[in-house]
């Protein structure tokens, strides 16, 4: 079993950053393919972010304002999160999994942190 542990959600104004972690409880972490999602009020749960190796992918929303990383050795990922947008207000979530998928099939998620951008 694998639990997932997000931080670093908060109030941020628009233009603002913030940086989400997931720490994650497994000795294989390297090995798994991790993802954000964000689900925002009244919307579906969405694609944010997923990286794995060295290849990482992103939802055109969020290109060349968010990057996501990885620290093996601390058993995290990161999202950094810059230029922020009122839109991008949302729970976010970290994901797990064998591979990467753009959609909800991650074997593992985390309760999600609160992101909320004011205008």
């Amino acid at each position: 079993q694998v639990q997932l542990v997000e931080s670093g959600g908060g109030l941020v104004q628009a233009g603002g950053s913030l940086r989400l972690s997931c720490a994650a409880s497994v000795r294989t972490f390297s090995s798994y393919a991790m993802g954000w999602f964000r689900r925002a009020p009244g919307k579906e749960r969405e694609f944010v972010a997923a990286r794995s190796g060295g290849s990482r992918y992103y939802a055109d929303s969020v290109k060349g304002r968010f990057t996501i990383s990885r620290d093996n050795a601390k058993n995290t990922v990161y999202l950094q999160m810059n230029s922020l947008k009122p839109e991008d207000t949302a729970v976010y979530y970290c994901a797990a999994g064998a591979k990467i998928t753009y959609g909800l099939g991650y074997d593992y998620w985390g309760q999600g942190t609160q992101v909320t951008v004011s205008s």
